[in-house]
C-alpha cells in the first residue's frame, strides 16, 4: 500500500541506529524484532495514513467515529507494511548494491551476518498483509480490505517485479500503489469508492513522479550502479526538469478538480499550495538550465546545484500533507454550511 513508496525510504536508513551484532554476539529477539520493523519503511507508512484519514472525513463529510478511524488507520498501516517488507525482501539484491539502501536490515552485516535472514523477511510480509486482511475485512468491510490487498498485489508484483527494473515509466505506472490508501479509506467509510475518490486517487499518482524523480536526480549514480532504469538515469537533466513541470501542472489541475465537492476555502487552498509547488518545479528547471547540463546523464547536474532536486522533493512531502490537511478542516466545516 505504498509508493510515496521507495521516495522516503530510499534516502537510507544511515540514521536509524541499525548496529552491527559485534564479534560473537548472536542475534537477539529485541534485534530480529527492530530488523523487522526497520523493513516495514515506517516513515512511509506515516505519509500514507496522512492522506488516509482526511478522506475519511471528507467521504463521511465530518469525523468518522473513532473506532472506524482506528481500524482504517491500523489495516492500512499494516498492509503498507506488508507492501514495503516484501519490497525489501525481492529488491535485496540492488539495496546491497545502492550506498543509501546498504543499511537495510536484509544486506546490513556485521560479524553475525545480516540483521534479519530472507525467509524471515517473506514470512513477516505475508503475515503483515494477512492481518491487515482480516483488520479491515472484518472490522471495517471487505471492500477495503479488498483495496488494501490490491495496492499490496500490485506493488509487489506490478512496480516491483514487473517496472522497476524494466522500463523508465516504472514510478509513473508503478506509483498507483500509493494511490490506494484515499480509496480504503473512501470504501472504510461509504462501502463504495466514487468519483470524489478517484479525483483524490489522481492527486497523489500525479503527484509521485515529480517528487519520486527529484529523489532520483540527487541518486542517479546509485540507482546507475544498480542497473535501475530511472527516468534520470536514462534521460538528460533538463528532460527530466521538463516532464517534472508537465506532470506537477496536470496534478494542480487535478487538486482543483475536487473543489465542487470540498468547497471554496479548500480551492482557494489548493490554488495558492499549486502556484507554490509550481514555482518551485520551475525553479529547478531554471537551475538545471542555468548549469547548462543537458548534455549528458552523468552527475554534472546534481553536482553544479545539488541542493536543489532535494529542495523540490523536501517541498513535496511539506505541499501533499498541506493539501490533506485542506482537505480535512474543509471537511469539518462542510456540515456547517457552503464552504
Amino acid at each position: 500500500m505504498t509508493h510515496v513508496t521507495d521516495a522516503l525510504a530510499d534516502t537510507g536508513l544511515a540514521d536509524t541506529g541499525l548496529a552491527d551484532t559485534g564479534p560473537g554476539q548472536g542475534r537477539s529477539p529485541a534485534a530480529i524484532v527492530r530488523a523487522l520493523f526497520l523493513l516495514t519503511k515506517p516513515r512511509i507508512i506515516e505519509l500514507l495514513l496522512v492522506t488516509t484519514l482526511p478522506t475519511m472525513m471528507l467521504a463521511e463529510r465530518g469525523l468518522p467515529s473513532l473506532r472506524l478511524i482506528v481500524i482504517t488507520l491500523l489495516g492500512g498501516a499494516l498492509a503498507a507494511a506488508s507492501a514495503n517488507t516484501l519490497n525489501c525482501y525481492i529488491d535485496r539484491d540492488i539495496d546491497a548494491v545502492m550506498k543509501r539502501t546498504s543499511r537495510r536490515p536484509l544486506v546490513a552485516r556485521g560479524d553475525s551476518g545480516a540483521a534479519i535472514r530472507p525467509g524471515e523477511a517473506l514470512l513477516s510480509g505475508l503475515i503483515l498483509g494477512a492481518a491487515s486482511t482480516l483488520v479491515l475485512g472484518l472490522l471495517a468491510n471487505w471492500l477495503a480490505a479488498v483495496l488494501a490487498d490490491g495496492a499490496i498485489l500490485f506493488y509487489v508484483f506490478v512496480y516491483t517485479l514487473g517496472l522497476k527494473r524494466r522500463t523508465a515509466s516504472n514510478i509513473v505506472i508503478g506509483g498507483a500503489a500509493g494511490c490506494f490508501p484515499v480509496l480504503v479509506g473512501w470504501a472504510a467509510v461509504t462501502g463504495r469508492v466514487s468519483i470524489w475518490a478517484g479525483v483524490l486517487f489522481a492527486v497523489i499518482f500525479f503527484w509521485t513522479p515529480p517528487h519520486f524523480w527529484a529523489l532520483a536526480m540527487k541518486f542517479r549514480d546509485d540507482y546507475a550502479a544498480a542497473n535501475v532504469p530511472m527516468l534520470p538515469v536514462v534521460a538528460t537533466p533538463p528532460v527530466v526538469a521538463r516532464k517534472i513541470v508537465g506532470y506537477s501542472y496536470v496534478m494542480v489541475a487535478v487538486t482543483l478538480a475536487l473543489a465542487p465537492y470540498a468547497g471554496w476555502i479548500y480551492g482557494a487552498c489548493a490554488l495558492g499550495l499549486g502556484a507554490w509547488f509550481l514555482a518551485e518545479a520551475h525553479r529547478l528547471r531554471g537551475r538545471i538550465a542555468v548549469t547548462g547540463a543537458g548534455t549528458d546523464t552523468g552527475s554534472a547536474a546534481g553536482e553544479a546545484a545539488p541542493a536543489a532536486p532535494m529542495r523540490l522533493f523536501h517541498l513535496s512531502i511539506i505541499y501533499l500533507t498541506l493539501l490533506f490537511a485542506t482537505v480535512a478542516v474543509t471537511a469539518l466545516l462542510l456540515p456547517l454550511g457552503r464552504w
